[in-house]
């Protein structure tokens, strides 16, 4: 009695560890660490159909050695129906691991999706908060800081009408003939010596900062919306891949609305339905269906190697962007006179390095576990 209730318990946990690694939902693992658990599944799935592979084979053994030496006809007959019983049920065999290595595959490939698309929707929002270009050319602009505006006031009032240069209002909003126009009427103006020092004084690293950092600050700028487009572009392909890889069990609804509806539980269940019906098919058309669903793999594959690029190229772009803002060698000197918003730029560009470092760092995929996720388990020794 003891012995049946310790097989009931170990039965039920078995299950239950099949259902937790085949759920869907709530699923904080990395993509890597879901690899890991396919590779180890189809080692298991491997281990547990290799004794009965063994069995049938050695069957088959034994009935060829018996063949030879029977001279019986009657006992041949019974003999050769036997072996091919035996082959019947070894086809069954094959059919019934191939049908599980394509749950286990498909299943944590679909896991993989979906934990991916958190990720780009996590970038497509930092994107979206990073410094706009105004606030770039807030901090690049000499003409939006108040001393410098307020010394372009005090030359005005006080500069020489006959010698003195008037811009237009395109040309004035220009950072560097601003800065010529204002120092151009400095000198011709009747401003003490004094005073046109205190002036200089009061703007110099303000000049100095924008001035040298305004064609970085540009490059940082457009090379992040240059970013921002590309994670637009894996968002449509991780879209289309999902689209592609739900199609063979009939699931029609976009990734977003799946997401949105918490719907990941009708794809397993036509998952659920569309294994069942391939079970159940012979021929060819059991493996149209079998390439139908194993297809889709390959296709995520390549969509892992693209999010990897652009995960390194992002990671590097700001390594990039790191470098250009440390680079202002007169830091220490103008501290501060150094705008807010240069220094928020530059702790956002710590946050985002540690996020392609970590949140979003590339997927591990290669060697043994891509064969594992490519190729699954065909053969068994």
């Amino acid at each position: 009695m003891k012995k049946m209730h310790y097989q009931f318990v170990l039965l039920l946990c078995l299950l239950t560890q099949q259902l937790q690694s085949h759920n869907l939902f709530g699923n904080a693992k990395e993509p890597h660490e879901l690899i890991t658990e396919m590779a180890i599944e189809l080692h298991q799935l491997k281990e547990q159909h290799q004794n009965r592979y063994w069995e049938f084979n050695h069957q088959l053994a034994i009935i060829s050695k018996n063949l030879v030496a029977e001279t019986n006809l009657e006992r041949k007959m019974e003999l050769l129906i036997k072996k091919d019983a035996i082959r019947e049920q070894l086809s069954l065999l094959k059919n019934e691991t191939n049908n599980e290595i394509s749950k286990i595959r498909y299943l944590k490939g679909l896991q993989i999706i979906k934990i991916l698309y958190e990720k780009v929707l996590g970038l497509d929002h930092h994107f979206a908060s990073v410094r706009t270009l105004n606030e770039i050319n807030k901090i690049a602009n000499p003409n939006q800081y108040p001393e410098y505006s307020k010394l372009k006031e005090v030359v005005n009032a006080k500069k020489d009408k006959k010698t003195s240069l008037d811009l237009t209002a395109v040309l004035g909003t220009n950072p560097i003939v601003s800065v010529v126009e204002t120092f151009t009427n400095m000198i011709t103006s009747t401003l003490t010596k004094s005073e046109k020092e205190k002036g200089i004084a009061d703007v110099e690293c303000i000049l100095d900062f924008t001035l040298r950092m305004q064609n970085d600050l540009n490059t940082i700028y457009f090379e992040t919306a240059f970013l921002q487009t590309s994670n637009d572009k894996i968002k449509q392909e991780i879209e289309l891949l999902f689209k592609d890889y739900t199609k063979p069990i009939g699931y029609t609804a976009s990734l977003d609305n799946c997401r949105t509806n918490d719907d990941w539980e009708s794809i397993t269940q036509k998952m659920e339905d569309y294994l069942s019906k391939m079970k159940s098919t012979t021929g060819n058309a059991q493996y149209k269906m079998q390439v139908n669903i194993e297809f889709p793999i390959d296709r995520l594959l390549q969509f892992i190697a693209q999010y990897n690029n652009f995960i390194d190229q992002g990671g590097k772009f700001y390594e990039k962007f790191k470098i250009i803002l440390n680079s202002y060698e007169n830091e220490k000197q103008c501290e501060t006179k150094l705008p807010l918003e240069y220094k928020k730029l530059k702790s956002d560009i710590e946050v985002a390095i540690n996020k392609f470092n970590v949140a979003y760092k590339p997927v591990e995929v290669n060697g043994t576990k891509m064969k594992e996720i490519l190729y699954g388990l065909n053969e068994f020794d």
